[in-house]
């Protein structure tokens, strides 16, 4: 069983969605925080396998709690669990390390696979906010040239550079990558800048949007 830890400042949206978690009989929601000040503090006692985390709450919002628990060296899972997909949020989102972005009209099992799948190391993002997200990056719409570009023709990625992506969607630094690989840092750096270069775009949360989009990451 899953033990989720819930970031929400309405209560009556937690206990609907512990109410729900709790019927599948695959997940125990075992604290709750009605905004970001208290999480670290409940990651430490409770140790929740997945963080279910709102974006928009008083006090301490769901970007700055993802800020906190990158300071903090958290490598628990975060799904952001919202009703706003503005791409601003997701980009934040992605580059402060959330592995999933999921909108709260979503079903009850498409919630749990998500949650397993992030548990395992993977990622979700709800389809709809990955191609809006997409296509707001590629768009013009400040007049100004796109700095997303997809490449005439993809240059295929090595296993290894595949592995990297896969990490990069989960969060981990330049120096976590190399830690988790047994590589230099400068070793790393290189690698992603040749996945950026192949995948032609200018940063790591584009191009982990990228790779989810065209499948070559989970």
């Amino acid at each position: 069983m899953y033990k989720v830890l819930l970031v929400d400042d309405q209560k009556l949206i937690r206990d609907g969605i512990k109410s729900l978690l709790g019927l599948s009989g695959k997940v125990d929601v075992v604290a709750e925080c009605s905004d970001g000040t208290t999480v670290l503090d409940a990651c430490n006692v409770y140790k929740p396998d997945i963080i279910l985390l709102d974006l928009s709450m008083p006090v301490m919002n769901g970007v700055q709690t993802l800020d906190a628990l990158k300071q903090a060296g958290s490598a628990i899972p975060v799904l952001i669990l919202t009703t706003f997909d503005e791409h601003e949020l997701v980009l934040k989102s992605i580059a402060l390390g959330a592995r999933g972005f999921l909108l709260k009209d979503v079903s009850l099992d498409t919630l749990l696979d998500a949650i397993a799948t992030l548990v395992v190391g993977g990622s979700c993002f709800a389809p709809n906010i990955t191609e809006r997200l997409l296509g707001a990056i590629r768009s013009n719409d400040a007049g100004e040239k796109s700095d997303f570009a997809m490449p005439e023709q993809l240059e295929a990625l090595s296993d290894k550079e595949l592995e990297i992506l896969q990490l990069m969607a989960a969060g981990y630094s330049n120096k976590e990558i190399a830690a988790a690989l047994f590589k230099s840092e400068g070793t790393v750096k290189n690698q992603c800048s040749a996945i950026l270069s192949k995948l032609g775009v200018r940063d790591r949360t584009r191009a982990v949007l990228l790779a989810l989009e065209l499948g070559l990451i989970s």
